[in-house]
């Protein structure tokens, strides 16, 4: 079983009494492409605790006077500065890491990730 199926527990009618809504505004809400629940084999519809957080940031900006293009958009925004954040701590953590190297190199320690090997050209006389 997927995370998906495990955390879409809520029918309609329990996800809507849960969010404070009517069920058709979750409806209008797929329809609009806001949400989209996981539907069982059969075609019921699933909700998570996740989509129950989900429809309670959609309906916030909605009583702020936004459209569902506004949600839209808003929603894309939030996805996209989590992405940055995360990429951002990526890499923090990788110039934490050079710059423990550089100041053991500073220090007079040869980096052990790195190997000096010394050739001689040998030239026919």
């Amino acid at each position: 079983m997927t995370d998906a199926r495990e955390g879409a527990v809520f029918v309609i009618s329990v996800a809507a009494e849960l969010a404070g809504m009517h069920p058709q505004t979750l409806r209008i809400y797929e329809r609009s492409g806001l949400i989209d629940p996981y539907r069982t084999p059969g075609g019921t519809r699933r909700y998570s605790q996740e989509d129950i957080e989900l429809l309670s940031e959609i309906q916030e900006l909605s009583e702020m006077g936004l459209n569902h293009e506004g949600i839209k958009l808003v929603m894309r925004l939030r996805e996209r500065v989590e992405e940055l954040e995360d990429e951002n701590a990526r890499q923090s953590r990788r110039i934490d890491k050079l710059r423990q190297r550089l100041e053991y190199l500073l220090s007079g320690n040869q980096d052990p990730s790195y190997e000096i090997v010394l050739r001689r050209t040998i030239r026919p006389e």
